[in-house]
């Protein structure tokens, strides 16, 4: 029973931690007063949320904390860019 309640808070605090350091996507308004830090793509996402997971994902690699979807496209699957800022 330990180990269960161990597991179940482990998981709760990996999460909470986790959305704390995550880039948060933001209107273009909303980058007013933010610096931008550079670019982000990505390519092979197959549904609009895939598109957004990979940019995020990019975002925060690049020590982003918010970033705005300037463009997406799709041939067979989609593209997308986002500008990234702290």
């Amino acid at each position: 029973m330990k180990s269960i309640k161990f597991i179940a808070t482990a998981a709760i605090l990996t999460t909470l931690s986790f959305s704390t350091f995550a880039a948060e996507q933001v209107t273009r308004t909303q980058t007013e007063n933010l610096d931008k830090i550079g670019t982000v793509s990505a390519s092979d996402a197959r549904s609009l949320s895939a598109l957004e997971s990979k940019l995020a994902v990019k975002a925060d690699a690049m020590g982003a904390s918010h970033y705005y979807i300037n463009s997406a496209s799709t041939s067979e699957n989609i593209h997308g860019t986002a500008i990234i800022y702290k």
